[in-house]
Formats: C-alpha cells, structure tokens, sequence
C-alpha cells in the first residue's frame, strides 16, 4: 500500500467520521464511543498496514 493511498484512505475515514458527528443526531455518549472505536480500528488497521504489527492475525481463544 502506497503513502498516497493510505492518506486518501484516512481523510476519506475522517470525513465519513465528521460527517456522522456533525450530520446524525445522536447522544455524546454514543458519539464518545464511536469516536473511539474507529480510531482504534483505524490505528490497528494502519499498523498492520505497514507491517509493524502482525498480532491480531495470531490470535487465538481459548475453549
């Protein structure tokens, strides 16, 4: 994945993300969790991108 592709992958995520905020009423509370959700799928998903974390494919649960 290039540099280019993943900073038009991040401004359109941040965009999509400011549009729900600004545009989708809803509770702060649930805007608060949102908010979070994404960037932490978003930090993780940047990670695996460029090869600095290769955990979440590892995982295993246990029975």
């Amino acid at each position: 994945m290039t540099l280019l592709n993943l900073v038009v992958i991040l401004v359109i995520i941040g965009m999509g993300l400011y549009l729900i905020n600004r545009y989708i009423p809803m509770a702060s509370s649930i805007k608060s969790i949102l908010n979070v959700v994404v960037v932490v799928v978003v930090c993780v998903w940047i990670l695996q991108a460029i090869g600095l974390w290769d955990g979440a494919a590892n995982i295993r649960l246990p029975r």
